[in-house]
């Protein structure tokens, strides 16, 4: 059976997973994270691609992107696998991939499920059980998003900016958002589109994105998820 081929939409959000080869832990000291996170930084400016979350689990990523045009995410995510796998490869001695042929993708409708999608991915070590609340987990977008940290990684997102006037009102929606419970069927949704490699967001978004790449996309799941305040 052929693959699904993957859609890239200049200027729209891209939900991004990556795993580790055989699901193998591609991360084992912070060390690890740490470089990752500044080969993130050093490719977003170079390919012009925005990244608006992120979480490092363990033996995978989650990534939240928006290039800006054909082809920039594809090699984004080419130069962070291939400088990964040689620095894990040197500190080895070893020889060999790290990560999973492809990776999936999924465009998101930036009007009506960005946040949401924010809140799958920094929500990941809590479904995890690796942390009791995301506050705790040091590798996802969600310390930096509500100011304990500032490493560089995020950019501005208009649906983040039109929660609320000041930063504090902002951050404290966010958290309220963060902690909500989730709609019946988003995570799901969320989940299988990546899975699929395919669209996040409404009948509207569909037919967004047709028209941007000329040809039709399937898309399956549920309608907007709503944003509790």
């Amino acid at each position: 059976m052929p693959r699904t081929a993957r859609i890239e939409v200049p200027y729209y959000p891209h939900h991004v997973v990556q795993r580790g080869h055989d699901r193998n832990a591609v991360f084992v000291d912070q060390e690890d994270f740490s470089y990752y996170l500044d080969t993130l930084k050093e490719c977003k400016r170079e390919f012009d691609v925005k990244v608006y979350a992120y979480c490092l689990m363990t033996n995978h990523v989650h990534l939240l992107l928006a290039p800006s045009k054909n082809g920039a995410l594809g090699k984004l995510m080419k130069r962070l696998a291939g400088r990964q796998t040689r620095y894990r490869n040197r500190l080895e001695g070893r020889s060999g991939t790290l990560w999973e042929g492809r990776y999936k993708s999924s465009p998101v409708d930036d009007d009506g499920y960005l946040l949401a999608c924010c809140r799958y991915i920094e929500l990941n070590p809590v479904r995890a059980r690796m942390v009791s609340a995301p506050l705790d987990y040091p590798w996802s977008s969600y310390r930096e998003r509500i100011g304990h940290t500032d490493n560089g990684c995020l950019d501005d997102m208009h649906p983040y900016f039109e929660l609320g006037v000041s930063d504090q009102e902002r951050r404290r929606i966010y958290e309220d958002f963060i902690m909500n419970s989730v709609p019946d069927g988003e995570w799901e949704f969320i989940r299988e589109a990546v899975r699929r490699n395919q669209l996040t967001g409404n009948d509207r978004f569909v037919e967004q994105v047709n028209k941007a790449i000329g040809r039709r996309v399937e898309r399956r799941g549920p309608g907007r998820p709503s944003l509790k305040k």
